[in-house]
């Protein structure tokens, strides 16, 4: 396969794969196109499935669905390397965890032939489109992609919708300490919050006063920088107290951009302002806005 077969392959996700996508055509290695049923025990997990954390009371509600209208979207498997009559699951792990659940025997699945490389590439572009991935384990996907199979960030980005800056940030979370990377996995601290201990001394024991504290990311960056043990910020207050449902709301969008966001109420209406320290961190907010281009 040529380089540039490799680059829209890797940005064309499932939708090729299940022959849902106008781009697809005729493959000779494609060993079946319509759906087939084999029994759940045929099938296993991917080495290269890139998400390793899965949300049980997620798949509990799954196995709920799935008990009353089956499994809807067939799995995508290939035939597991050195295996007889054993599977490998590319997409859809989650639902085959679910149908275990279930006690349902067989699951719908379409079958292709496809090497390392193309299995990490459709679990990773499959995923991340779902935004199903905790950040690091979409660092991990990036730097995999990356090292093993030498695709630029500037490939994994459009392959994905990201901007460059927010691929290249999101793998800077590799370096930090394990015990940080566990607090992300476990939800405790937020990407944002990850990326602002990027770097600083005593890291571990700022990211534990973070978590205690229920700092926001703009109070972490902060903190960061005045480093462990000071008073941590407080965001200042305009004359009138701002009610308790808008700091709320300032907080999650805080969190959810990794930018400081502050709302100011004037009569029905009012302002929102997003705060940015460089021109990277405002072209990434413009790609996960949706900018053309």
């Amino acid at each position: 396969m040529s380089e540039d077969n490799k680059r829209r392959n890797l940005g064309r996700g499932l939708s090729a794969l299940l022959g849902d996508d106008p781009m697809t055509t005729t493959d000779s290695n494609a060993e079946s196109r319509g759906p087939m049923v084999l029994p759940v025990a045929a099938l296993t997990p991917s080495p290269f499935q890139p998400r390793q954390v899965f949300d049980e009371a997620a798949i509990d509600d799954l196995a709920a669905s799935i008990r009353e209208r089956g499994v809807l979207q067939p799995l995508l498997v290939r035939r597991a390397p050195g295996m007889n009559d054993i599977y490998e699951i590319i997409a859809g792990e989650r639902r085959w965890r679910a149908a275990q659940r279930a006690q349902l025997h067989e699951v719908p699945v379409v079958l292709r032939e496809m090497d390392d490389q193309e299995v990490l590439e459709v679990a990773l572009v499959e995923n991340l489109q779902r935004q199903d991935l905790n950040a690091l384990e979409e660092a991990e996907g990036y730097h995999r992609l990356q090292e093993e199979f030498h695709h630029t960030q500037e490939d994994l980005a459009k392959a994905v919708g990201k901007s460059r800056s927010h691929v290249a940030n999101t793998m800077r979370l590799l370096a930090l300490p394990d015990e940080i990377k566990q607090m992300v996995e476990a939800g405790h601290l937020s990407a944002g919050h990850a990326r602002a201990l990027l770097g600083v001394n005593h890291a571990v024991e700022l990211a534990r006063e973070i978590v205690e504290k229920g700092l926001n990311v703009r109070q972490a960056e902060s903190l960061a920088k005045v480093g462990h043990g000071a008073k941590a910020p407080r965001a200042k207050s305009p004359g009138k107290e701002k009610d308790a449902d808008c700091v709320a709301l300032e907080r999650d969008l805080t969190d959810l951009l990794g930018l400081k966001v502050t709302i100011e109420s004037q009569g029905g209406g009012g302002r929102l302002s997003i705060q940015y320290q460089s021109l990277e961190q405002l072209d990434d907010l413009l790609q996960r806005l949706g900018r053309p281009g």
